[in-house]
């Protein structure tokens, strides 16, 4: 199960590496900006609003509201889990209907992480996961090994 707090950009392409960090008891490589602090993300993802909403409506006990929320749940037996999130448009001028980040929090198996991934524009596109506690930004495969460690404490 992975269990996760991020937010999801696509991979800014001035992205730099920074430095190694230990999360969770494992190194995690790090990436910032140009100047040493966190990336600039300006690059949209390769979906508007009203199309990724309609593919997550379209996952399995999913809902999708119109101001961005949206609920991924599913569970065995005893096992539940949910994949809880929040779309964000692009507020600058231009932007349109370009998603800039997309939220996610909550704990859940990786194809149920893979498919509202892909709803992003994943795998074409690579992404840059953000960590909204430890305030760092990962590529995906750090992103994985993270999300399925246990936490600290």
């Amino acid at each position: 199960m992975l269990r996760l707090h991020t937010n999801v950009y696509a991979w800014p392409p001035a992205a730099q590496s920074g430095p190694t960090v230990t999360l969770r008891s494992a190194e995690f490589a790090t990436h910032g900006g140009l100047a040493g602090g966190p990336p600039l993300f300006t690059t949209p993802l390769p979906v508007a609003f009203e199309a990724m909403q309609a593919a997550l409506l379209a996952l399995p006990r999913s809902d999708a509201e119109p101001d961005g929320f949206f609920l991924v749940t599913g569970g065995s037996g005893d096992t539940f889990w949910r994949l809880n999130g929040h779309m964000h448009e692009f507020d600058s001028e231009g932007g349109g209907d370009a998603m800039h980040r997309v939220e996610l929090n909550g704990e859940c198996p990786a194809d149920a992480l893979d498919a509202v991934l892909r709803t992003m524009g994943w795998p074409s596109t690579e992404l840059a996961f953000e960590l909204v506690q430890e305030g760092v930004t990962l590529r995906e495969p750090d992103f994985r090994r993270y999300a399925e460690s246990p936490p600290e404490g």
